[in-house]
């Protein structure tokens, strides 16, 4: 069989364009793809961007290249020098392929919850893993956060990878994945929905997006248990809890993180992201991790609750393999031992209980609000706490009766209006343990939120439409769920 000879130029052999010079060049331009079964009761196709077709298996590729292009331009980065790192694995991932070609060692840092596959794979590129504990606050000398920055100052021409406050995190997204999407879609994409953790992904794509048309939404997903939902509904750090779905949720904010671009955040628990993450395997044939199962059950409540119709192009953006999780939501022992396996007996959405208790007006105060004037209004409707709203109509959180009490045992014993004279407002009291949850929020998402505070604030849209206590849930499983054992 006769072959044309190869095209040579002046210096030899011509260039091959399908032929790439290293992996880092594979990088990017991961495909869309249309769902055909989950999600095909709501209005509008669920469009999923698939980053498992990324080399290092998740979307942090980008990003890892993207902090060594630019540590290098900068000279912060010398030759033979080291890279460190706090990851949960994937970002470690993207910056140990660069590191391998580029001939740094690496460094990485990771909570002891995260998966043994991450732990292996991050040693087979010869990086250095080391394992802290998970439930310490971000300024504990534990903490990876910490241990990170100790072990660059402790090596010699060692630099800080700091994807939670390197701005070239967003700009990866911003020059990538937020153009692709756009290409991708024709322009027609209405909403991008991703979790939110370093926010890098969500701030470069939203402010990419928002840029070619304002009217896009962007939307956030947030695991119950971490902060960055009440903090982004409310402007208070709430507590942090602990939770199992690795990768996204945040104990603080990270500066990487562009709230400005983010149109609505809607919280997952564990148990339904790693449920949805095992339909997308079984149902749709993508072998993805436990974050991307918190993206799509994030993404089906938000359109749910929403009631898009069949004209809004939905992007949700899928950011890792099932292959570092074989150990956890893929293992039936690991699921049935945290209670995740078979789907919870108890369905349904806020708006069910709502709907069967009936609508109550909102009952509120104002932070300027005199402490015996919010103690009348308690007497006069029977009720123990009552939620904060702004003159804008923000919640600022919840005044409790326990709390008024504490203030008024403070008062002087001559029994003078000192703390609660004319200037006196229940500012001081007002406490951040309240919750807010849309109409479209699940059951469980509500049982979980109601175990950390006694008072839940329904947001339909802009305007604060309703108040749930324990016994309205309480109230609702007793008439609508079989009790049998």
């Amino acid at each position: 069989m006769e072959t044309s000879e190869v095209e040579r130029t002046e210096d030899g052999p011509a260039r091959m364009p399908e032929v790439k010079d290293t992996i880092l060049q594979t990088i990017g331009d991961t495909p869309l793809i249309r769902l055909q079964t989950i999600g095909a009761e709501v209005g509008p196709d669920i469009l999923v961007k698939v980053e498992f077709f990324n080399p290092g298996g998740s979307v942090k590729d980008r990003i890892g290249v993207s902090i060594l292009d630019d540590y290098e331009e900068r000279g912060i980065l010398k030759p033979g020098g080291t890279i460190v790192e706090s990851t949960s694995g994937n970002t470690g991932v993207g910056l140990a392929i660069a590191a391998a070609l580029r001939g740094y060692s690496a460094i990485f840092v990771m909570p002891d919850k995260m998966s043994d596959e991450k732990i292996r794979l991050l040693r087979a590129f010869g990086a250095r893993v080391v394992i802290t504990p998970t439930a310490v606050e971000p300024d504990d000398p534990r903490s990876y956060y910490s241990v990170a920055k100790r072990l660059v100052e402790e090596t010699p021409n060692a630099v800080l990878a700091n994807q939670y406050h390197n701005p070239a995190n967003p700009a990866a997204h911003y020059l990538t994945t937020g153009p692709e999407v756009w290409r991708q879609t024709a322009g027609r994409v209405t909403h991008f929905i991703c979790c939110l953790g370093t926010g890098g992904t969500i701030s470069g794509v939203g402010r990419f997006l928002k840029e070619q048309d304002p009217r896009i939404q962007i939307v956030g997903v947030d695991p119950v248990g971490s902060v960055l939902h009440d903090y982004f509904y409310t402007g208070v750090m709430p507590p942090a809890q602990t939770y199992k779905v690795e990768g996204i949720g945040e104990d603080f904010i990270p500066s990487a993180t562009d709230f400005s671009v983010v149109d609505d955040v809607v919280q997952v628990t564990d148990g339904e992201s790693f449920r949805m993450a095992r339909r997308l395997v079984r149902e749709e044939g993508m072998f993805v991790g436990g974050s991307c199962g918190s993206a799509l059950a994030g993404a089906l409540t938000y359109v749910r609750d929403r009631e898009l119709g069949p004209e809004a192009v939905v992007v949700v953006l899928l950011p890792d393999s099932g292959s570092r999780y074989l150990s956890k939501l893929f293992d039936d022992d690991w699921m049935r031992e945290n209670g995740f396996l078979a789907a919870s007996p108890v369905s349904g959405y806020v708006s069910d209980v709502i709907a069967a208790r009936g609508h109550r007006d909102v009952i509120s105060v104002n932070p300027s609000a005199r402490p015996r004037d919010v103690v009348a209004l308690m007497k006069a409707n029977g009720i123990s706490e009552l939620p904060v709203l702004g003159d804008d109509g923000d919640v600022r959180g919840i005044v409790r009766e326990i709390d008024l009490l504490s203030r008024m045992l403070e008062a002087p014993a001559n029994g003078s209006e000192a703390q609660d004279g004319p200037g006196s407002t229940i500012e001081p009291i007002i406490s951040n343990q309240i919750a807010i949850v849309s109409p479209g929020t699940t059951l469980g998402v509500l049982g979980k939120i109601f175990g950390d505070t006694g008072l839940v604030v329904v947001r339909d849209g802009e305007r604060v439409s309703d108040v749930l206590t324990k016994i309205d849930l309480i109230d609702y499983l007793t008439d609508n769920v079989d009790a049998r054992p």
